[in-house]
């Protein structure tokens, strides 16, 4: 019986999101802005590359595209980044205007993305461990990025998986023949060691606040007896504070570890709770092999099943709670333990021609020209071109000096 895979699943992104730059999600995702081109006179020079209905594709555009592809090549393979970007450039105007036809179909079946938008920003707010969205706003223009102009780059990407989602991977169908005939195509590439997949959550003491030490304790004990009980009964306070503040990291992570018995989320708690560096990406720590880890974290971690909890272990931070995500036994696994992998392999290799013959049917629909010394890779022989008229090139103008302004703003 044929699966449907009825929800269109975005391609990975190659990018990482450090926790030590919290601000680089920000900046990857209008890296482009940053590759305006700027003359000796101070002002902007735009042409028009592309018309896609009522729409325009400026020189400007059309040029930050190509450095952004530059930097995606050099971030993928920079040996043979010149290489890959000579093999891409070809379609750095079809992508273009596949994206100005896949938003104008969002508008005509109504997807605003709106709601995906305030829940993403949420998010990210939360990974970046602040309390407003307000302040996720500041801390956008500290950074010299228009924040409306983020928005409205989060809202394309999701209006644009969205109508993929709908109009094309919604009507894509896997059987389980092919879900089979795939794993045994490719049951070698499979194989693999034991690993396991981890998340923590570290609880670290409270430190003492520093005070000023004097000049010369020794000298001083020496000089006046009652200095060195000073001192003496000093140790002993530190050392009192230093307990006091381990036993409530301990009682808060075994509070954490039943709050999350009792059904919190891990991630969320992480998030939220961790002193950890992994705390922005929920606590994942990421993959270990057997000899990675501690002997007796290792012990305790490969014996545990996908989703189990450990108790909460004392280390020299303070005490964590250790979640271990997966847990994939060596060999070839069984094809019941790929079957999402499997499922996303065939999605993707049916999505691509897909796609293509949906965007080449907008094309057809659409009313489309292109400047002359530019090409579009994505052209389909049957698309008409548009007839010139003074109601069109007003048009034209106006979105044109929109465009100019916005530019004119952000430089």
């Amino acid at each position: 019986m044929a699966k449907a895979i009825t929800h269109f699943r975005p391609q990975a992104q190659a990018a990482a999101w450090p926790s030590e730059n919290l601000m680089k999600k920000l900046l990857l995702v209008l890296t482009g802005m940053a590759c305006l081109p700027a003359f000796a006179s101070g002002q902007v020079v735009e042409e028009i590359v592309a018309r896609v209905n009522s729409q325009i594709i400026t020189t400007s555009e059309f040029q930050r595209s190509k450095d952004q592809l530059k930097d995606d090549v050099k971030q993928q393979d920079a040996a043979n980044a010149d290489k890959l970007f000579a093999q891409r450039e070809k379609d750095v105007l079809r992508d273009l205007i596949d994206q100005q036809l896949l938003l104008e179909k969002g508008k005509d079946l109504g997807i605003t993305g709106d709601t995906d938008l305030i829940k993403r920003l949420d998010q990210m707010r939360k990974e970046m461990k602040l309390e407003t969205m307000e302040e996720l706003e500041k801390a956008a223009t500290a950074q010299g990025i228009s924040y409306e102009d983020f928005k409205q780059n989060m809202r394309n990407q999701i209006v644009t998986q969205k109508v993929i989602g709908e109009e094309v991977g919604s009507h894509l169908s896997i059987t389980t023949d092919e879900q089979q005939k795939f794993y045994e195509e490719h049951k070698n590439e499979m194989e693999q060691p034991e690993t396991i997949r981890l998340s923590e959550i570290l609880i670290a003491p409270a430190k003492p606040a520093d005070k000023p030490k004097a000049d010369n304790p020794a000298e001083g004990a020496a000089a006046d007896p009652s200095a060195a009980d000073a001192a003496t009964a000093k140790k002993e306070q530190d050392a009192q504070q230093a307990e006091q503040a381990l036993a409530a990291a301990e009682a808060k992570a075994n509070d954490l570890l039943k709050q999350i018995r009792a059904g919190a989320k891990f991630e969320d708690v992480a998030t939220k709770e961790s002193a950890g560096p992994s705390a922005a990406q929920g606590g994942d720590l990421g993959i270990f092999k057997r000899g990675t880890l501690a002997k007796e974290l290792e012990d305790r971690t490969f014996a545990m099943k996908s989703g189990e909890l450990t108790d909460v272990i004392r280390t020299k931070q303070g005490y964590v709670i250790l979640k271990v995500t997966d847990h994939q036994m060596a060999g070839i696994p069984a094809m019941k333990d790929v079957g999402p992998k499997i499922q996303d392999a065939l999605y993707y290799e049916k999505l691509q021609p897909a796609l293509r013959a949906y965007l080449t049917k907008l094309r057809e629909e659409a009313y489309i020209d292109i400047k002359e010394g530019y090409a579009d890779s994505g052209a389909s022989p049957n698309q008409t071109k548009p007839i010139e008229t003074t109601a069109a090139k007003a048009t034209e103008a106006k979105n044109l000096k929109k465009k100019k302004k916005k530019v004119l703003g952000i430089l």
